[in-house]
């Protein structure tokens, strides 16, 4: 038996048990090893089938160009379905993806187009917009949009849902998967669910995403967003292909407890996988630590291979410079709080006031810096001594003007488990202080004091 390319090879994974890293987790654990895909990521299946659902509706014509933003792994099931049908390709990726991504694309015949991480998804310079842009210049083009194209959602409905309830001979009671574009985890859930109504569908987001907070208020709070590492899962935006109603509650995972975890599953079960898969591990694991029994079954999805982290999450010396392998203890944004045991009092204007306000501030409180706020909590701006010096230099008067008219961009949020020697990485001239919400939704704020303190006391 042959195939006639490499894509029917698609599909069909295997279910593996995990052993080690469950230890002391009640029932089983059974993990969906999707890097035996041709493309090494579960993302083939969605890709062929956007490509298949487009030919189909007419959109996408024989020498025609896929364009699509992608965190690679989707670029790269595009592009060898492109091969075997005779397409062209141009992915725009964020700048945070690993070199190892660009390169596996350019290696098979893709136009990669590197874009900026930290802007808004409707800024111009998004990989998002970027896409679009291109889309609209270039003749017989299609832009297959990953994020809103239902047809991720159906490819995961029609085979890898299928794939789980047979193999676990439709004893499985608990399903739990990343959240990024939303297909594999809503597809597979609304298949699942149409079996057996009684499974429990786990969502793994990461801090800086907005899915967990969405879930359980309704609500898209801008101020949930900030920078994160982690690659292929959580969101700035809502994708159409994240159905909620499928999804019946969210974990939280830390750039620094899901790489950690990465590594794990390849030195203790022999799963070289990528960070995502490491993330959904531990998400699941936390989930499953508190509410699992004896009789259940839980099948959690391990997207991708780790093949496109080695000079990330592989590369011992990258994983010190990021606080995750720590050469000696660094104190958290955490201990930072504990520290100033509540004298840290968050003060901020409202973006209407007076720049003649903040001066008054300025000098009561002796700070040097103070975030803007609209509303009870929305952080839409900064402003600092030094510049309102400037500017008072410049003209007495623009004391009468709102801070609305000269504000910076907002300080930037962090985790709260990130460690000192990243903190000091993102204060500069630019961002000169950092934001940061406790356990209890309470925002604080991080100085370049509080840093200095912080490495004299670890």
């Amino acid at each position: 038996m042959y195939y006639n390319s490499l894509i029917e090879t698609l599909g069909n994974t295997p279910l593996v048990r995990l052993n080690s890293v469950s230890n002391g987790v009640k029932g089983t654990i059974l993990v969906k090893v999707e890097y035996f895909n041709p493309g090494n990521s579960m993302k083939d299946r969605m890709a062929l089938k956007m490509i298949e659902d487009a030919e189909d509706a007419g959109i996408l014509k024989p020498g025609g160009t896929i364009i699509e933003g992608t965190s690679g792994n989707t670029g790269m099931g595009l592009a060898l379905a492109a091969i075997s049908k005779g397409y062209k390709c141009i992915f725009t990726l964020a700048d945070k993806q690993s070199q190892e991504k660009i390169d596996i694309l350019r290696a098979v015949g893709a136009e990669v187009i590197v874009c900026p991480t930290n802007v808004p998804p409707e800024d111009p310079k998004s990989y998002y917009s970027v896409a679009q842009k291109l889309n609209k210049e270039i003749p017989n083009s299609f832009y297959p949009n990953q994020y809103d194209n239902l047809s991720n959602t159906k490819a995961h409905y029609e085979t890898t849902g299928p794939e789980i309830w047979e193999q676990t001979e439709g004893k499985i009671t608990h399903y739990a998967a990343g959240v990024g574009t939303g297909g594999s985890m809503c597809g597979v859930s609304k298949y699942l669910k149409e079996q057996n109504p009684e499974i429990i569908s786990v969502g793994i987001d990461t801090y800086g995403s907005v899915f967990k907070h969405y879930k359980e208020t309704g609500n898209f709070d801008e101020n949930e967003i900030y920078p994160y590492l982690t690659e292929g899962i959580g969101e700035d935006i809502l994708p159409k292909n994240v159905d909620f109603s499928l999804i019946d509650t969210f974990v939280k995972v830390t750039d620094k407890d899901g790489a950690i975890m990465t590594r794990r599953l390849a030195r203790e079960e022999g799963l070289f996988v990528g960070w995502s898969s490491g993330s959904a591990v531990q998400g699941a694991l936390d989930y499953a630590r508190e509410h699992l029994q004896e009789n259940d079954i839980m099948v959690i999805i391990l997207p991708d291979h780790g093949t496109r982290y080695l000079g990330k999450i592989y590369n011992d010396n990258w994983m010190k410079d990021h606080g995750f392998l720590e050469q000696r203890e660094f104190a958290t944004a955490k201990d930072i709080i504990s520290w100033n045991n509540g004298h840290d009092k968050l003060l901020t204007l409202d973006a209407s006031v007076k720049i003649g306000e903040a001066i008054k501030l300025f000098n009561s409180e002796g700070i040097s810096q103070i975030p803007i706020v609209k509303g009870k909590d929305q952080f839409v701006g900064s402003v600092s001594d030094s510049k309102v010096l400037n500017l008072l230099i410049e003209n007495p008067e623009i004391k009468d003007k709102s801070l609305e008219e000269i504000m910076d961009a907002p300080f930037q949020f962090v985790a709260l488990d990130s460690t000192v020697d990243v903190l000091s990485s993102l204060i500069d001239r630019e961002n000169k202080a950092l934001l940061v919400r406790d356990e209890l939704n309470k925002v604080h704020i991080i100085t370049q004091h509080d840093l200095l303190m912080a490495i004299t006391n670890s």
